[in-house]
């Protein structure tokens, strides 16, 4: 008896909703648009189809856990949701090979995904961009037609344009009659007798072509863009599919981004950091003004309000924090020695006593170490 569960790839004990999550996986990736026109892939199809009509229904199943399979012939089939009606919620009537009509020609393109670099300004401010694409185009010679300029498709003489034929075969229940795909025309109902010969009868051609776009501000690595309608021509002439431009972020050599808002990091002369000071720092807004109170400890966080990356489809901006690192010379000449010395003298630090502190990293630290994988 054929296993249905390992057609969907299910375990025995799976919930109602876990058999319909793996047969409509399966059905998404054995469609036409996706898997072509490979008879290995219908047949597959079927296989899916039959399998999820069996599970699928609770009184079907319940048979075939006993032992019994309902879709064999003379099992039980019974009213219901049969295969022909799952097959057709995918393909259509003609899709299965039903006389309702021939399948159209023209379907939908394919979607097609595009990398996108840009640099951190660009995600902060946004950007117009000018992309190229490589994607199937009408086809300018027969216009999606398939045909040579001057002439259009015949009615196939095999079904009549039906899309489809009919055959008689025996079996122990007596002749059944079954419905196939039409072999002369692969279902269209019609033939192309003189194919155009730009495109050899797909009713499009491989063409770049250059697409605008506008980035916004906000956007981060990962983000997608959707630009609707420009994706691939389907064949002859079909409607198009999507461009979806993924974003990729390049690395700042000073900036560090976190969500929407900036980290970079300061370095200040010890006595700066002790007296305080204004010192000008450049920011991808240009240069500004960093105030640093008497008393700066290394570690410490200044904040720069709305100099961060725009906020995606919102107004505003986020901030830019601005980690303070306090620069202790290594080589001092011996005036600087003595000034020092005069200087702990007068705060009582000629013999300083060693006091361990709470571990407490800053938050760039935190950052930093994120990023580094620590």
């Amino acid at each position: 008896m054929t296993d249905y569960y390992e057609i969907l790839g299910v375990a025995r004990d799976a919930t109602p909703e876990q058999v319909k999550k793996a047969y409509r996986k399966l059905a998404r990736e054995l469609h036409p648009d996706v898997a072509g026109t490979d008879p290995a892939a219908e047949e597959r199809f079927k296989d899916v189809s039959r399998a999820y009509d069996v599970l699928g229904n609770p009184e079907k199943r319940r048979a075939y856990d006993m032992g019994a399979d309902p879709a064999s012939p003379g099992g039980g089939m019974g009213g219901g949701f049969g295969f022909q009606d799952i097959f057709e919620t995918f393909f259509g009537a003609a899709g299965a090979g039903a006389p309702r009509g021939p399948v159209p020609r023209a379907r939908r393109g394919q979607d097609a995904l595009v990398r996108l670099d840009v640099d951190l300004a660009e995600t902060t401010f946004g950007v117009h961009r000018e992309v190229q694409v490589d994607t199937a185009v009408l086809c300018p010679t027969c216009g999606g037609t398939c045909c040579r300029p001057g002439t259009s498709p015949r009615t196939c003489e095999a079904c009549g344009g039906r899309g489809s034929v009919q055959r008689v075969a025996r079996s122990f229940l007596g002749q059944v009659m079954t419905t196939q795909p039409c072999a002369a025309c692969h279902g269209f109902g019609t033939v192309i007798p003189e194919p155009c010969t730009e495109c050899a009868g797909e009713g499009r051609v491989r063409s770049r072509r250059t697409l605008s776009v506008d980035v916004p501000a906000g956007v981060d690595t990962g983000t997608r863009i959707k630009l609707t309608g420009q994706g691939e021509v389907g064949p002859a002439g079909g409607p198009a599919g999507d461009v979806y431009l993924e974003i990729r972020e390049r690395r700042h050599e000073t900036f560090v981004r976190k969500g929407d808002d900036l980290h970079a990091t300061l370095e200040v002369p010890m006595t700066a950091a002790a007296l305080g000071t204004v010192l000008s720092m450049d920011t991808l807004d240009g240069p500004q003004e960093v105030d640093l109170r008497p008393g700066t400890q290394p570690g410490q966080v200044v904040t720069l309000k709305g100099l961060g990356v725009g906020h995606l489809h919102v107004g505003g901006r986020g901030d830019l924090h601005v980690h303070v690192d306090v620069h202790v010379p290594s080589a001092l000449d011996e005036e600087q020695a003595e000034l020092l010395r005069r200087l702990a003298v007068l705060r009582g630090e000629e013999r300083p006593d060693a006091r361990l502190s709470a571990a407490n990293p800053g938050v760039f630290a935190k950052l930093r170490d994120k990023l580094a994988g620590r």
